[in-house]
């Protein structure tokens, strides 16, 4: 694996989305949402999905010139139609809308239709965060996940964020999909030949494996919590779906490089009337403090809280370089080169 400087990482994807035909300002946040996740460690959203989404938008799935368009508001909720744009770009958007709403009335939401992967969706839950916001995204997914006492892919994988703002920056923001490990997780491991540490999915004789790899051939990955992950993933999908009028998990297409038209929903809480600010994080550092008190099993692994090892992953790629794929950064790095375009 290369290190390169996140400096290097953020200007060449900038100069590969503009190869790309993106205008200059969605150039700009798409490069800054790729590089950061990747900064962030988390590697199967980041750079190394860039291929999957460059090859959407040669194929016309990802529709780089489109902008989001507001369809009908109702209080404090808004419904949008991303018009196939790039989905991370997108779903920036939105959550920053939902955020002014939330200013506005305390609460906020956005239900948005039509739109595309939105690539790492902690990454709206930090966005939110950061702003001293409390908030809450998900996404549909094409159908990739057996509902429960089924063998055929029926749900969707819908990750889920939830986001709780800290003064200090450490927030906590937990980022998960409906199943035990997301698709992206289980081609790296295996890629690299490693099980995985816990049953993730069944193989093709229906046994639970910890054979990354059977279980992508299979297409049986294990929901979370078994029935109640299925059953969450459902839920999930009618309510993105039927709040934005847009697709469902079923009306997705199954190629993953034509999976167009994702249905989204964002909300966000502003605390700012409800308590003092202080007074929240004394109540956070509690919380967090007693769960650093539970003993380890394993001393070396010590506790920790959804979105603490991004900020020590964040330090550490800051420091020393962000992991790149070396075929992935070369092939990036060609498509910022004037002689391509």
């Amino acid at each position: 694996m290369l290190r390169v400087p996140f400096t290097d990482l953020y200007a060449t994807l900038e100069r590969a989305m503009l190869h790309l035909g993106l205008e200059p300002q969605a150039a700009q946040l798409s490069a800054r949402l790729f590089a950061e996740t990747t900064r962030d460690g988390v590697y199967t959203h980041g750079l190394n999905r860039f291929p999957r989404f460059e090859a959407m938008v040669r194929n016309g799935s990802i529709n780089v010139h489109a902008k989001p368009s507001r369809t009908a508001a109702f209080g404090s909720m808004e419904r949008w139609n991303g018009n196939r744009g790039v989905g991370n770009v997108n779903a920036y958007l939105a959550m920053q809308r939902t955020i002014e709403l939330a200013r506005a009335n305390g609460i906020g939401a956005v239900a948005l239709a039509n739109s595309n992967h939105w690539m790492r969706g902690g990454a709206f839950g930090w966005q939110a965060a950061d702003q001293g916001m409390f908030a809450m995204c998900w996404s549909n997914t094409l159908a990739n996940l057996p509902t429960w006492g089924s063998a055929a892919p029926t749900v969707g994988n819908n990750p889920l964020v939830l986001a709780v703002p800290r003064e200090n920056g450490e927030h906590v923001v937990l980022d998960m999909a409906m199943s035990q490990f997301s698709y992206g997780a289980l081609s790296s491991y295996a890629k690299r030949g490693k099980p995985l540490p816990v049953p993730g999915g069944f193989d093709s004789t229906g046994h639970l494996t910890q054979d990354a790899a059977a279980i992508e051939a299979s297409q049986r990955a294990l929901p979370i919590g078994y029935w109640k992950g299925s059953s969450l993933s459902l839920v999930l999908d009618m309510i993105a779906t039927m709040l934005s009028g847009g697709l469902a998990t079923h009306q997705l297409p199954l190629e993953p490089t034509l999976e167009a038209g994702q249905s989204q929903m964002f909300l966000a809480i502003d605390p700012a009337n409800l308590s003092a600010a202080g007074e929240l994080n004394h109540i956070a550092d509690g919380i967090l403090e007693h769960l650093h008190q539970a003993p380890p099993l394993d001393p070396a692994d010590p506790i920790r809280y959804p979105g603490e090892q991004t900020l020590r992953i964040r330090e550490e790629n800051l420091s020393l370089g962000v992991p790149v794929d070396p075929e992935i950064w070369q092939h990036l790095q060609s498509l910022g080169d004037p002689i391509f375009r």
